[in-house]
C-alpha cells in the first residue's frame, strides 16, 4: 500500500507534468489593427479589449494587439484575417464601404443615428445581430462590436467652412460613406490616407480639411495646432462602429463558455469606451476654446441639407445593390431607417444638458 508520502509525491509529479499541457492549451490571437499603437482609438477599443478578455477568460485567450503597419498595412486588416494571416484583426466597417455599401449602415453615416440611439438599435433591437449574420455571409468573419463612438468633429480645416457652397471643390481627407456623399452632392474632392498620415497632409495644406474622429481623439492628433478652424457638429458621422473579427471557423472551434467570456468583454469594452469618448470629448472642447481655435456650429438648415444628402445615397447604394442581387442592404437600411424615426419621434422625452 502507498504511503500518504508516496502519494503526495506523486500528485505533485502529476501537477507538474500537466501544467506545461495547460499552459500550451492556451490561445493566443495576434490582433492587428487600423490604427496607430497607443493611439486614442487603439487603447479605447483594442487594449480595452485585450485587457478584459484576460481577465473574462482567465487568460485563457490572450490577445496580442498591434498597431497599424506593424503586422499588415491599416487597410488590410480584413484582408489578413480572411485569408489566415492573422487569427483577428481591429477595425471599422467604414474602410469596406468601397467594397460594399451596405458596412455604411454598421459604420455609421451622414444623416445616421446618434450614438445613443446607435447603441440601442444595435444591442436591444437586432443591429448586432444584422451585422453579425452579414459578416458570416458575406466575409465568412465572425465580428465582435469593440467600440460605438460619439460624433466626429466635421472638420478640421485651413479655411472656414459654413455653407452648403463651401464645401465645393473642398480638398477633403475623408473615407466612407461621407466620401461619396462629399464628391455626389457637395462637389468635394475627397481623398483616403490612412490615419497616421493624416496630420503631416493637414500641416502641409495638401488638404483643405479633414475629418478624422471625435473631439477627445483628435485632441491627442494636434489638429488644431496646425490648421485654425474647428467645423462641428459632426454629421457627416453622428457615430461609428469599431469591431474585432475572427474567421468564423476559427471561431466556432471555441467553447460555448469561452465564446461568451469574450462576447461579454467586447460588450463591456463598447460600452465603457463610449463613456470615455464623451468625457474626453466635454474636455477637449474647452481646451480647443483656450488654444484660440476658431470653432463654427453649422446652422441646422445647412445640417438638414446634408442629413437628407446623406439619406439619398444610402437608398441610391441600397438600390445598386438590390438590382445587382443583393436585397440585404434594402432590408437593413429599412430596418435602421425606421429605428431612426421612431427614435426622432420620441426622443424629447430624454433631458438634455444643453444651452
Amino acid at each position: 500500500m502507498k504511503t500518504i508520502k508516496t502519494l503526495i509525491a506523486s500528485a505533485l509529479v502529476s501537477g507538474a507534468l500537466l501544467a506545461p499541457l495547460a499552459h500550451a492549451a492556451e490561445i493566443t490571437w495576434k490582433v492587428p489593427s487600423s490604427v496607430p499603437e497607443g493611439s486614442f482609438f487603439y487603447n479605447n477599443f483594442l487594449k480595452r479589449f485585450a485587457d478584459h478578455v484576460g481577465s473574462m477568460t482567465n487568460d485563457k485567450l490572450n490577445i496580442r494587439p498591434f498597431g497599424a503597419g506593424v503586422v499588415v498595412p491599416a487597410f488590410k486588416v480584413y484582408e489578413s484575417v480572411q485569408e489566415g494571416v492573422v487569427e483577428a484583426g481591429h477595425s471599422t466597417p467604414s474602410y469596406l464601404v468601397n467594397q460594399d455599401p451596405t458596412n455604411a449602415i454598421f459604420a455609421g453615416f451622414p444623416g445616421g443615428m446618434s450614438p445613443e440611439a446607435t447603441i440601442a438599435w444595435l444591442y436591444e433591437d437586432g443591429g448586432a445581430k444584422r451585422m453579425q449574420d452579414y459578416r458570416r455571409e458575406k466575409m465568412g468573419l465572425h465580428s465582435l462590436i469593440v467600440g460605438v463612438g460619439t460624433s466626429e468633429v466635421l472638420a478640421h480645416a485651413n479655411k472656414p467652412i459654413h455653407n452648403i457652397e463651401d464645401f465645393a471643390n473642398l480638398k477633403y481627407r475623408t473615407s466612407g460613406a461621407w466620401a461619396g456623399v462629399l464628391k455626389d452632392y457637395l462637389n468635394g474632392v475627397p481623398t483616403v490616407v490612412p490615419p497616421g498620415e493624416i496630420y503631416t497632409l493637414l500641416q502641409r495644406k495638401g488638404v483643405d480639411a479633414v475629418e478624422w474622429a471625435t473631439p477627445g481623439s483628435n485632441l491627442s492628433e494636434g489638429f488644431h495646432e496646425v490648421a485654425p478652424y474647428i467645423v462641428v457638429p459632426g454629421i457627416h458621422q453622428p457615430t461609428f462602429v469599431w469591431e474585432v473579427v475572427v474567421k468564423a471557423e476559427n471561431w466556432d472551434k471555441l467553447s460555448p463558455e469561452l465564446q461568451a467570456q469574450i462576447e461579454a468583454a467586447a460588450r463591456l469594452t463598447t460600452l465603457e469606451a463610449v463613456w470615455s469618448f464623451a468625457n474626453a470629448d466635454i474636455g477637449a472642447m474647452d481646451k480647443y476654446r483656450d488654444f484660440g481655435a476658431q470653432i463654427i456650429t453649422l446652422e441646422k438648415p445647412v445640417l438638414d441639407q446634408i442629413r437628407g444628402y446623406g439619406q439619398q445615397w444610402m437608398k441610391a447604394r441600397a438600390q445598386e445593390q438590390a438590382e445587382s442581387g443583393n436585397e440585404a442592404m434594402n432590408t437593413i437600411l429599412d430596418e435602421y431607417l425606421s429605428y431612426q424615426a421612431a427614435w426622432s419621434r420620441n426622443s424629447s422625452i430624454f433631458v438634455r444638458d444643453a444651452n
